[in-house]
Formats: C-alpha cells, sequence, structure tokens
C-alpha cells in the first residue's frame, strides 16, 4: 500500500501554520519555562491532527470542484489516487487520535480547539460559499489556535492578540482568493472551482488587500505604542521593526496577485526575500522583548 497519498492529504506542510500556538509564550513573556514550551508543543500537535482532519474533509467535499483547478486537480482524492471513502476514514481516524489526546488537556483549552474544529466544519459545509464570510472564518481559525496557547500556559489574553492576528490573517486571506482568481484566469472554471469567485473581483479584492493590510500594519504600529505593551516590555523599540514588516506585507500581496503560488505556505518555504526578511523581523522582534529595556537604560545613560 503507498502511504504517500494518504500524506498529501493531510498537508504535513501546512502545520507552520499552528506556529501560531507559541505566539503567547513569548509574548506572555514564559520563554525561559520549559514546561510552558512543552505545553504549548503539545496543543500545538493537537492543532496540527485537528487541522489535518480539516483538510482531508474538506478534500473530499470539493474533490470535484477540485478538478477545475490546474494545481488542486493533482490532489490525491481528484486525481484518483485516493477514494473519498478512504479519505473519508483517514479523517475520522485523525479526530479520534486527536480525541485522545484531549484527555491530557485542561477543559477550558479543549473547549477552545472545540470552538476551532466547530468553525472548521461550519467552513466546509456553509461559509466557504459566502463571500467575505469565508476569509473571515479563516482568520478565526488562527485566532483561536493563539488563544488556545494562550489558555494552556494560562496567560492574559491581549486585545491586541486578536486585533493583529485576525487583520493580519485577514489579508493573507483575501491575497489567497486573488491568488486563486489569477491562477485558473478562466472566469467559468474559476466559479466551479469555488462559487464565492462569483461575487470577488480583481477590483474588490484590490481594495480588500489595501484595506485590511493598512489595518494590520496599523494595528501593529498601535500594539508597539500601547502603554500595555510598554508596561509590559518596558520600550517601545517594536516599532522599529515596522520596515521588515511592511516589506513582508507588501511582497506577500504582490506574490499572491501575480498568482505565483498555489498557497501561502509556498510563499513560506518558497520565496527566499519573503523568508529572510520574516526571519528578520522574527529576530529583531524577539531581540527587543529579551534586551530592550537593557538597550534603552545603556542608550539613556549616554545622555
Amino acid at each position: 500500500m503507498n502511504i504517500s497519498p494518504y500524506i498529501q492529504l493531510i498537508r504535513p506542510r501546512h502545520w507552520i501554520k499552528n506556529a501560531v500556538v507559541f505566539f503567547p509564550v513569548v509574548f506572555g513573556l514564559k520563554y525561559k519555562q520549559t514546561e510552558v514550551w512543552l505545553s504549548a508543543a503539545f496543543i500545538a500537535i493537537v492543532f496540527c491532527i485537528v487541522s489535518s482532519f480539516g483538510y482531508v474533509l474538506n478534500d473530499v467535499i470539493d474533490a470535484e470542484s477540485d478538478k477545475h483547478h490546474p494545481l488542486k486537480r493533482n490532489r490525491p482524492i481528484p486525481a484518483g489516487r485516493v477514494s473519498r471513502k478512504a479519505a473519508a476514514i483517514e479523517a475520522l481516524l485523525l479526530l479520534i487520535l486527536a480525541a485522545a489526546l484531549a484527555v491530557f488537556i485542561d477543559r477550558i483549552t479543549i473547549l477552545v480547539i472545540l470552538a476551532y474544529l466547530l468553525l472548521q466544519v461550519s467552513y466546509i459545509f456553509f461559509f466557504k460559499f459566502i463571500s467575505i464570510a469565508d476569509v473571515i472564518c479563516l482568520s478565526l481559525g488562527f485566532v483561536l489556535r493563539a488563544v488556545a496557547g494562550a489558555v494552556a500556559i494560562k496567560v492574559f489574553i491581549s486585545p491586541w492578540l486578536f486585533i493583529c492576528m485576525f487583520t493580519i490573517f485577514l489579508f493573507m486571506g483575501f491575497c489567497k482568493r486573488f491568488n486563486e482568481l489569477t491562477v485558473i484566469s478562466d472566469d467559468g472554471r474559476a466559479h466551479r472551482h469555488r462559487k464565492t469567485l462569483i461575487a470577488y473581483t480583481p477590483e474588490l479584492l484590490t481594495h480588500l488587500i489595501t484595506t485590511s493590510s493598512g489595518i494590520a500594519i496599523v494595528a501593529f504600529l498601535s500594539y508597539c505604542l500601547s502603554e500595555s505593551t510598554i508596561g509590559r516590555f518596558g520600550t517601545t523599540y517594536f516599532v522599529y521593526t515596522l520596515p521588515f514588516l511592511v516589506y513582508a506585507v507588501f511582497r506577500f500581496a504582490m506574490l499572491s496577485m501575480k498568482g505565483v503560488y498555489a498557497d501561502p505556505t509556498d510563499i513560506i518555504f518558497g520565496d527566499r526575500p519573503f523568508e529572510i526578511v520574516t526571519l528578520l523581523w522574527v529576530i529583531s522582534m524577539l531581540f527587543i522583548i529579551i534586551y530592550g529595556p537593557q538597550i534603552k537604560e545603556y542608550l539613556s545613560s549616554l545622555y
């Protein structure tokens, strides 16, 4: 038995999205505690399994519509390498595995994971067919991942967590829709692949991408300069990472609107400039979190 198609169905490359579970560890200033990292890692593993369940279920439901996409038609189910029945069984096994691991998770975190699961199922069967609401659902999925990480390690859930993450992933969602229109190119095939593409036009998506990216960047700046952030980290230096963030956002939009990738994860793993700038942003943020107050104190001593 060839298990390669079944591994492809669970999309291991997409597990990188669950890295947002670790955000509360860093921004909650618990990065020095090994047990906290282990707790967050366990939650991330559960989300990898639950999200893979959603991917497989989505592919089962979208097997016919994926045949109208030049890249998705090569996925195991539409390509005929895995039957719908076998894929459905795989999805069920993933769900059972996630339930078994949930025994070791506290009740509140389980509730957040269940909310994420309900959101995923609702998206697959309902919200996926409603324009704008489909992207909002995807964005909320990332927010719930981060919330689960925060709840699991018992740190305060800041409103900024919701604002910044929701808006940046809203931007990425609209970029993905624009990319789908560009890649498929033919309106008839685009609409047969995804019904919401009937309502999305390049002009509308350009406006939505511009608006959501602008809100995300302003939200990040507001977070950097908020009293709660300054009080927690003792510095305003986060604002100086803005050039990295702006470049990453604008390059993501540019590549999406050119239609040069099949999924956002292809940019994360395949576009070197985006990878370098994102890495520089992450490193600079971590450096400021760890050494920001000392840097501020040192610079103050020079005057």
